[in-house]
Formats: structure tokens, sequence, C-alpha cells
């Protein structure tokens, strides 16, 4: 695989800083039951990579003495890790909400029985990939069946709650695009979602999120395979939007990986860019130090948070914006 960091490290980005501290974005390792081609984490069935015991135990530690409202798992497939139940009983029990980036897939997996059931019942807040509302797109991207299977999942958490007012139960979905393209303005791709899922399958959800793809692990090295790395970057550059600056995810979350290292964002994690400040930050340094007014690492792939309307692990940033 074609490594990108030497294409992105020389950079006019925008210096940035940090804010407080809200947000605990978590890695619990890189095993995933799909293999998507725009993946960032490079995550598949064959990763081994996962967190121990005593650094699960630390994210606790670290939620309570910083008081963050939210604890967001994220893989791989985060409920392939056998601490994952655990962990979020004991976040919720913390009055902590808790964020599941579920692949949808997971739930149909043999061990995961019950899973649905387990996330309603602890209210947490499923955020779902589904790159498409149509068949053929979602197994271009996915592999075969896995849209008949994410529709059944949705159906499922339908079922229990999810996504229906007043219920509590939070569904919302993410779009990536197939390639090496701008996401489509959020607002009307949410409305066709709404319609083609309600329409044919009687699927409902809150939110849709719209997610750029980054020039990162496995689709950057695509992008280079094709000779398309230079292009997408120019692609990111030219749609730089300076507003998006002041709402971009690293402001006041801090992504953390499967063996507590710190980072500023999921991308500068497997980009090995580790957070600013003395040897390599940790969770356990998070018991100790505060991280207001940090620099933030910063290279040419930030270009894909802030291009368009912005991208985000909540979406669009302009479409935040404009509802605020």
């Amino acid at each position: 695989m074609h490594g990108t960091l030497p294409l992105l490290q020389t950079t006019e980005f925008p210096l940035l800083q940090r804010r407080s501290l809200e947000i605990l974005q978590v890695n619990l390792g890189y095993k995933c039951n799909q293999t998507c081609v725009h993946c960032h984490v490079n995550a598949g069935p064959t990763r081994t990579e996962v967190m121990d015991g005593e650094t699960l135990a630390l994210i606790l530690q670290v939620l309570a003495n910083r008081g963050l409202h939210t604890l967001d798992l994220t893989g791989g497939a985060p409920e392939l890790h056998e601490g994952f139940r655990g962990l979020v009983r004991k976040a919720r029990a913390q009055s902590c909400k808790v964020i599941d980036r579920c692949n949808l897939t997971i739930l149909s997996e043999s061990g995961q029985e019950g899973l649905a059931e387990f996330l309603a019942d602890q209210q947490v807040e499923v955020v779902a990939s589904l790159p498409c509302y149509s068949l053929d797109n979602v197994d271009k991207q996915r592999g075969k069946g896995t849209f008949d299977k994410s529709i059944e999942a949705l159906q499922k958490l339908n079922e229990l709650g999810y996504g229906k007012p007043g219920s509590g139960l939070t569904l919302n979905l993410v779009y990536n695009p197939q390639g090496a393209s701008l996401p489509p303005n959020q607002v009307a791709l949410q409305a066709d979602y709404q319609r083609e899922l309600d329409k044919h399958f009687g699927i409902v959800f809150n939110q849709l999120f719209t997610i750029t793809n980054m020039p990162i692990q496995r689709f950057g090295s695509t992008l280079i395979s094709k000779g398309q790395f230079n292009d997408y970057m120019d692609l990111l550059k030219i749609n730089f939007a300076a507003a998006n600056l002041d709402t971009v995810m690293c402001r006041n979350l801090v992504s953390v990986d499967w063996q507590g290292y710190l980072y500023d964002c999921d991308f500068n994690q497997l980009l090995e860019l580790s957070l600013s400040g003395e040897g390599r930050p940790h969770l356990r340094d998070l018991l100790k130090q505060d991280l207001n007014n940090q620099p933030i690492r910063v290279a040419d792939h930030c270009y894909g948070c802030t291009a368009g309307q912005g991208s985000s692990c909540g979406g669009a940033l302009k479409e935040e914006r404009d509802t605020t």
C-alpha cells in the first residue's frame, strides 16, 4: 500500500489551536467484518490490533476526571471488542453520552446476538454507515450482500425505536462519496435518503452526515495507484473555505488509538501524527494536564475537513453553522 504522509507534510494549511476538550473519540481496534475502499483506518477481518483492559479502564478515569460529556467509539467495528459492552455500561453509568460508529452489518454477525437491543437499552447514539440508498452502489463499495444486511439492521433498529420521534434513541446515517469527489449538499442528500428509504423499506432516521474521503491509508493509496492523488488534493484546496476552521472537530475532540496514544483527530492517528507535547502523549497524561490552547498538528489532508461545506464526524460543518 502506498504511504501518503510524505505527500501531505509540506503544507500551507492555517495554524489552529485547541479549545476546551469535550469529546473523547476512542478507536477500540482495527478489526472489522468489512473491507471498504474508502476506509481511512485500513480496517478488515485480518487486523489484530485491540485495546487492552488497562487502557479501557483509563478511558473511564479520564471521562470522570475531565468531566467529558461524550464518548465516541470507533474502530474497525468497535462492537467486536470483547470489552465493548462493559465499557458502554460503565460510561453510561457515569452519565456520559456514548456514540457507536456502526457499520450495520455487524448486527447480523455471529456472536453479536442482542447487540441492537443492548444499544437501545443503554440509549447509545448509533451513527451508521450507509454510503447510498441503492443496492448497486453499496455493494460495489462494500461487497455483495452488504446492502440487504444494512437494510435489515436499520429496520431492526427502527423496531426498537431508533430514529423515531420521542424515543430518545438517535439514529444518524453516514454518506461517503464513491470516489475522488466532494460530498453533495448534506441537506438535499438527506431529503433523498429519507424519501427513498421510507418509500422502499419503511426506514426512518434522524440525520444524514456527509463525510469527505481523506487522502490517507487505503483510499489515499488507491488515489495514487490510479494517478488521481494530485488532482484530488487540488480539488480539496480549490474548495477550501476558511469559515470552516472555526468548527473543525479537532478543536474540542481528542482521538485515542488502541494503545491509548493521543491525536488531534482520527485522521492524524492513522498518519501517526501524535498530539503536540513532550514524548508521545497518552491517555494517562489527560489525568494530570489540560489541552486548552495547544497547537493542532496540521498537514495537507486537513483540507479534506475544510473543503466546500466542510466535513467532520458530525457531518457537514456549513450545515452545522446554518442550523445554530
